[in-house]
């Protein structure tokens, strides 16, 4: 892994979404956004992301992504590792979960990487991978990984954040690795 930058740092405050819309260019070949501490409003809510090309106006590329977790509930009563078929896309447009249903009490919340490659390329279509845990509302510790491509060689240069449902509190950093 080469040398992170921070390139920005956006706080999110009962915000409905997290839009970077500067910063993702062709000084780096590989992008990665940093979560902390991200809480929804509301109880068991997604995280999603979705992209936006150059010169579109809005966050619709196409996807072809997969999703499994590892989990294991804090009474001990249940470990699972599984694919979850209802969040993944077959080039689908929709923004991806990246997270499942974290828990919106005070002492739960979810932290994870999303890893972005070649976003300024117009060859090759933009591959991503991401891992988080969270604590999903029923007491129990997922680990999230996700991973796909995004079906354009347009440049991208916008993303977007938000949940499946309400606001969310927390930290995405975004850093270019040299």
């Amino acid at each position: 892994m080469g040398i992170p930058t921070l390139i920005s740092t956006s706080t999110a405050s009962d915000a409905a979404n997290v839009d970077i819309t500067s910063g993702i260019d062709s000084t780096y070949d590989e992008y990665m956004f940093v979560f902390t501490d991200i809480n929804p409003a509301t109880d068991t809510a997604a995280l999603s992301f979705q992209v936006n090309a150059v010169g579109g106006d809005s966050f619709d590329e196409t996807m072809t992504t997969t999703f499994f977790n590892a989990g294991h509930r804090e009474n001990d009563s249940t470990a699972a590792l599984n694919y979850v078929i209802d969040s993944d896309q077959a080039q689908g447009t929709a923004y991806q979960k990246i997270t499942y249903g974290i828990g919106n009490g005070a002492d739960e919340s979810a932290a994870g990487i999303l890893h972005l490659f070649s976003p300024s390329s117009t060859t090759y279509v933009k591959h991503f991978y991401s891992r988080f845990n969270e604590y999903y509302s029923d007491p129990l510790s997922s680990d999230r990984y996700i991973a796909g491509y995004i079906n354009t060689t347009s440049a991208i240069d916008e993303i977007s954040f938000k949940m499946s449902s309400g606001n969310f509190d927390g930290v995405i950093q975004m850093y270019g690795i040299a």
